[in-house]
């Protein structure tokens, strides 16, 4: 993917700028997620008691992990910016999960550019309105104001 320069992300403010493909949310990716933050709660890996004992039928994906995909999702995505040396998360402004990610279930994120700010330490912050999709759902699993930050290659000052 070709990088963007700082213009056309400006001029992008407002605009939907991606949706990335669909992806699976495997029991395996769960339970992986499960022992990386050691919240094995049943309705994450219990698959028989989870079908039993909840109202979702199943095991479902924890919220975080779903939050945690935004950062493949968007590289597989969005074009990185012009001078771009690396990128950070800055943080949320708001953030909801609206809707259980079931095992099995195919997500895939919508990206709104809502806000860009060029710092003068070098930073660029931007702020997406980020959705993420539900395949076959008509309620999305989350949505949130997403701030990243890019440190931006400056040009060597000239004598």
């Amino acid at each position: 993917m070709e990088p963007i320069s700082l213009d056309v992300l400006l001029a992008s403010v407002g605009k939907e700028v991606g949706v990335s493909p669909w992806r699976e949310v495997t029991q395996t990716m769960i339970d992986q997620f499960a022992d990386a933050t050691d919240d094995h709660q049943f309705i994450h890996c219990d698959p028989e008691r989870a079908k039993n004992e909840t109202p979702f039928g199943g095991t479902i994906a924890h919220g975080f992990l779903s939050l945690s995909l935004l950062s493949a999702m968007t590289f597989e995505t969005m074009p990185p910016l012009e001078k771009g040396k690396m990128g950070v998360n800055h943080g949320f402004d708001s953030l909801r999960f609206l809707a259980p990610v079931k095992t099995g279930a195919r997500i895939r994120t919508r990206f709104v550019l809502a806000d860009v700010k060029v710092r003068p330490s070098g930073w660029v912050q931007t702020a997406h309105d980020v959705t993420i999709e539900i395949e076959g759902s008509k309620k999305p699993a989350l949505t949130a104001r997403w701030l990243t930050l890019t440190l931006i290659e400056r040009e060597p000052e000239t004598a």
